[in-house]
C-alpha cells in the first residue's frame, strides 16, 4: 500500500522548548488517519511542518513521496488543507469565494461548482457566505481545499464549533472524501467522532507520539467482572488460571484479559470458589478510555 505522509525523527524546538520530538509517522493511501493529543501535544507544529509552514530543526517529512523541504512545491500540488477556522469574505457569495480562489490557482471557475456539489452547497452556492451556518462555513472551507482535486485532505478540527447536526454532516462528508479515494489527516479533540472515521491513529503528548497503530489493535478488550465483595481472592483465583493471561483493576471491577466466550468459566471458576458474582459482560475500551489513559500524567 502506497505511503503518503511518512516523517523520520521529525523534531521542531523554539528556543530550549522542544516542540514535536522526533516523530516518527506513516499515513497509508486512502485511509482516514486520526492525529490525537491533549492541548500544547505539537499537533499543530507538525502540521505546519508537513505542510511546509515550519522548517524542522531536525529530521525529515515525506509526503506523497517528496521531500516537503527539498520539493515543497511537487508535493503539495495534490494536498488539500483546512487549517483552523475557514476565512472568506463575508459580501461575497460560497460560489464566488471559491471562483476567486480558483481562478488565483489558475484553475477554471467549474471547479467552483463541482466542489460546491461535493459538500452538498450546491443549492446555497449563490447566497453570502455571511449568511451561512458554522457547519456551512466549515463544508465551504473543505471545499476550497478540494478545489484542485487533492489527492491528500489535512483537516484541523473540522468539526469544532458545530452542533450535532453539523458534526454529522461533516463525519459524511470525510467518509465520502475517503471513499473516493483521497487520504484524510484528521486532527481532532473529538474522540467519539475519530473512533467512528478513523482507521488508524497517532497519539501525541508533549511532542512525542506515545500510540500508533490499528484502532481496533489498541483499544484494549477482555471480561469485566463485578463480585460482591472478595475481589482480592477472585483476583488471586482469576490469575491462577492457565488460560487467564491478565488481571487488573478498572474502577470498581476487574478487567480479565481473556476470550469473550470464557465469560461462563470465569463464572463457574468464582463461584466454585465461593466468591459471588454480580455481574460479568464482554468489555471493549472506547477510544476516549484509551486516550486518557496513555496521556495521563504518571
Amino acid at each position: 500500500m502506497d505511503v503518503v505522509i511518512r516523517t523520520e525523527e521529525l523534531t521542531r524546538r523554539f528556543g530550549t522548548r522542544v516542540a514535536v520530538d522526533r516523530v516518527n509517522l506513516e499515513v497509508r493511501q486512502g485511509e482516514i488517519f486520526g492525529f490525537l493529543g491533549p492541548n500544547g501535544a505539537g499537533k499543530t507544529t507538525t502540521i505546519g511542518m508537513l505542510l511546509g509552514l515550519i522548517k524542522p530543526t531536525s529530521g525529515r517529512a515525506f509526503v506523497l513521496g517528496h521531500d516537503i523541504q527539498r520539493e515543497a512545491a511537487v508535493a503539495l500540488r495534490d494536498v488539500g488543507a483546512m487549517i483552523e477556522a475557514p476565512a472568506f469574505y463575508p459580501y461575497l457569495s460560497g460560489r464566488d469565494n471559491l471562483r476567486v480562489l480558483a481562478r488565483a490557482s489558475g484553475l477554471p471557475d467549474s471547479r467552483a461548482d463541482e466542489t460546491l456539489a461535493h459538500v452538498d452547497l450546491a443549492t446555497r452556492g449563490r447566497d453570502r457566505f455571511s449568511t451561512y451556518s458554522q457547519g456551512m462555513k466549515q463544508r465551504l472551507g473543505i471545499a476550497a481545499a478540494l478545489l484542485h482535486r487533492p489527492r491528500l485532505i489535512i483537516l484541523d478540527e473540522p468539526t469544532n464549533g458545530l452542533d450535532p447536526a453539523g458534526q454529522l454532516e461533516i463525519r459524511s462528508l470525510v467518509r465520502s472524501l475517503a471513499g473516493s479515494g483521497r487520504t484524510v489527516f484528521l486532527c481532532s479533540h473529538m474522540l467519539h467522532e475519530v473512533e467512528q472515521l478513523c482507521q488508524r491513529v497517532a497519539i501525541l503528548k508533549q511532542g512525542r507520539i506515545i500510540a500508533q497503530g490499528e484502532v481496533a489493535t489498541l483499544l484494549r478488550r477482555g471480561v469485566l467482572v463485578r463480585t460482591m465483595g472478595e475481589r482480592e481472592r477472585a483476583a488471586a483465583l482469576l490469575r491462577a488460571a492457565p488460560w487467564i493471561a491478565g488481571v487488573s483493576d478498572h474502577a470498581d471491577a476487574l478487567l480479565i484479559d481473556a476470550p469473550n466466550d470464557r465469560t461462563a468459566d470465569i463464572n463457574a471458576l468464582l463461584t466454585s470458589g465461593g466468591v459471588p458474582v454480580a455481574e460479568i459482560r464482554s468489555y471493549e475500551a472506547s477510544l476516549e478510555e484509551f486516550f486518557l489513559e496513555v496521556t495521563a500524567e504518571r
